[in-house]
C-alpha cells in the first residue's frame, strides 16, 4: 500500500534538517517522486507535501479558469508563489526552511502527519 499512513515526531537538527520518517520514505520511494512539492495550508498552520500530483491537483483547476481572472491568478500566486520543492540528502532529511517555519511556527520539532495521498 503507499499511502502516507500514522504520525511521527522528530527533531530538527543543529543544521535545521529533520528525518523524514522510514514509513513516508518509502511510500516516496515506491510512487518514483524524486523531489517533494510542499504548499502552505490555507485552513491550518501546515504544509501540505507529496510529489508532483499535488502541483498538478492545482493545476487542473487553474486550467478551468480564464487565464486572466482572479480566481486563476490567486491558484497561480497560490501553487507557484507560495509553493517550494523539498529535497532529500543521503540521509533522508529535508531542510526546514524559514518559509515552512513562518507559516508552520515549528522551532525545533516537527509533527508528519499522513493524509493518504499526501502528508503535513
Amino acid at each position: 500500500m503507499d499511502w502516507f499512513l500514522s504520525n511521527y515526531v522528530n527533531n530538527i537538527d543543529s543544521k535545521g534538517r529533520v528525518s523524514v520518517p522510514a514509513s513516508f520514505r518509502q511510500v516516496i520511494a515506491a510512487r518514483g517522486i524524486r523531489d517533494l512539492f510542499a504548499m502552505r495550508s490555507l485552513s491550518l498552520p501546515v504544509m501540505e507535501v507529496g510529489g508532483p500530483d499535488l502541483l498538478e491537483r492545482f493545476e487542473r483547476q487553474m486550467d478551468t479558469q480564464d487565464p486572466f481572472s482572479e480566481a486563476y491568478q490567486d491558484l497561480a500566486l497560490f501553487a507557484y508563489g507560495d509553493g517550494a520543492y523539498l529535497k532529500f540528502d543521503a540521509e533522508g532529511r529535508i531542510v526546514v526552511t524559514d518559509f515552512i517555519r513562518s507559516h508552520t511556527g515549528i522551532t525545533d520539532k516537527v509533527a508528519f502527519v499522513g493524509t493518504r495521498k499526501y502528508f503535513q
